[in-house]
C-alpha cells in the first residue's frame, strides 16, 4: 500500500531468482479490475509460465462447481505478461510456477526443483454511503 502518500517503486523488480512484477498497481483495485504482472526469472521475462490463481475463501463462503473452478490457470505471452479479473471482492493469490534447470539431490537422487513467485492482491467492492 501507498505510504505517505508516494506510491512509487511497486512496480521495480527486487532482483529475486522468480518474481511476480505488478502491471496494474497492487493495492486500492476494485473488484472486476484487470490485474495484469509480469514474470521474471533472474531478471528476464517468461513466456509460457503457468500462473495459478486463487481466491481466499477464509470464511468457507463460496463453493464451486467442481474442483477445476477451485485454481484457476493461466499463461504468460510471449513477455511474460499475464491478465486476470477478479470476479468478486476479496484476496487473490498469483502463483508463478516454473521447473528449474538445476536439480537436488535427496535421498541419493537427483530430484526436480519448483521456483515459485507469489503476490496476493486485495480486490473491493466500492462503499455505500
Amino acid at each position: 500500500m501507498a505510504a505517505f502518500g508516494d506510491e512509487k517503486g511497486w512496480d521495480v523488480p527486487l532482483g529475486l531468482k522468480m518474481e511476480i512484477i505488478p502491471l496494474t498497481r497492487p493495492f486500492a483495485n476494485y473488484s472486476g479490475n484487470i490485474f495484469q504482472g509480469r514474470v521474471l526469472l533472474d531478471g528476464k521475462p517468461v513466456p509460457g509460465a503457468e500462473v495459478e490463481v486463487e481466491y481466499y475463501n477464509r470464511d468457507d463462503v463460496y463453493t464451486t462447481p467442481n474442483v477445476y473452478f477451485m485454481t484457476q490457470v493461466i499463461k504468460t505471452d510471449e513477455n511474460g505478461v499475464f491478465t486476470y479479473c477478479a470476479p468478486w471482492p476479496g484476496w487473490w493469490g498469483f502463483a508463478a510456477l516454473k521447473t528449474d534447470r538445476k536439480k537436488m539431490e535427496h535421498q541419493g537422487a537427483l530430484k526436480d526443483v519448483e521456483l515459485g513467485a507469489v503476490i496476493w492482491m486485495e480486490f473491493t467492492a466500492p462503499l455505500k454511503r
